[in-house]
């Protein structure tokens, strides 16, 4: 062997090694395994925003941390989710903002009908200091550390008895609510019987006809088959649902600094793709419902508004009556 064949078997065998000890390196264990719980499955809106957030952890880390997705409930329901973040036996999640008006009275903004106009007026309120002043309440009231502002989407009503063109069109009809307050007073005030249930419960509920109705976005609706139990598909549009990716503040505290940074980028790169993804999604999804047999409604919502003001006026003073302001009026 010449020395130049030597020089370049050696070359060869030394840049070998380095890739195996650089794959090695790899796909070594990781540091830390952060379980993540999430009311929906992988193919859902949540899904798609929480599994981008994994892969950038995982890549700005180096693989150090990941997470571990937990779907549909297997951790329990939200607010027992947001409650365990807050102890600190649940590590994070993402979560409608429904049950955390029981914890903090500014959340209810989200449960107040027809604050928001569109995407666009959503989105410039919650990435606006109003959204960073919500975040900073979550840390305070519930002990959780708000990574991204993700969403659910906007809410329409589904159910098994007629379609909806007006608000009277819900008398009669028992409506299931999340819990809150502001929700049962709103269906309330739209004609429904309204009765706060735990979202694992809602299916059931459904099919065996304890409830009639539900509302929620239509990646929701399609994600959980509510179609095989619902006639009636309503374009309502009456609340935006954000859902928050969440981290236990005890845990992210725990981190360094820089690792604290790399959660919080990898949220931030993640949230435009989920927010794309749920629009997508509900355009998708407003077809595919119809093909599967929902009748498709889209009323006037202006005697919608009209009827659910008193509900504005009446919780105003409990949310803070400069935040609804400022989210009714936010200029986008």
């Amino acid at each position: 062997m010449t020395r130049l064949s030597i020089k370049t078997f050696t070359i060869s065998a030394l840049a070998g090694a380095i890739a195996l000890a650089v794959s090695a390196t790899a796909h070594a264990a990781p540091e830390r395994v952060i379980d993540l719980s999430l009311p929906l499955g992988p193919d859902s809106q949540q899904g798609i925003g929480v599994l981008k957030f994994g892969e950038e952890l995982e890549r700005l880390s180096n693989g150090r941390l990941v997470i571990k997705p937990h779907y549909d409930n297997a951790l329990g329901a939200e607010r027992e989710v947001v409650e365990g973040m807050g102890f600190g036996i649940i590590d994070a999640g993402i979560s409608s903002t429904g049950p955390m008006g029981g914890f903090v009275d500014e959340f209810m903004l989200f449960d107040l009908p027809y604050v928001f106009e569109n995407h666009a007026h959503a989105y410039a309120f919650l990435d606006s200091e109003y959204g960073e002043q919500l975040a900073q309440l979550a840390e305070e009231g519930m002990n959780v550390k708000f990574l991204a502002w993700m969403e659910n989407g906007f809410r329409h009503n589904t159910n098994s008895v007629r379609p909806i063109e007006q608000p009277s069109d819900l008398e009669g009809i028992n409506h299931r609510t999340q819990e809150s307050r502001v929700q049962v007073d709103t269906w309330q005030a739209l004609g429904a019987n309204a009765t706060p249930m735990a979202w694992t419960e809602v299916y059931t509920a459904l099919q065996q006809g304890v409830m009639d109705s539900q509302e929620n976005p239509l990646p929701t609706i399609y994600d959980v088959n509510f179609y095989e139990v619902q006639d009636y598909l309503n374009m309502t549009q009456h609340v935006y649902s954000p859902a928050p990716l969440m981290m236990s503040l005890d845990l992210f505290n725990s981190f360094n600094e820089d690792d604290q940074a790399i959660i919080l980028e990898a949220a931030q790169i993640a949230l435009p793709v989920q927010r794309a993804a749920s629009q997508e999604l509900e355009q998708r999804y407003l077809v595919q419902l119809a093909d599967l047999g929902m009748t498709v409604t889209h009323p006037d919502l202006a005697p919608f508004r009209e009827a659910v003001k008193p509900v504005l006026e009446n919780w105003a003073p409990t949310i803070g009556e400069d935040l609804v302001n400022a989210a009714v009026n936010f200029e986008y």
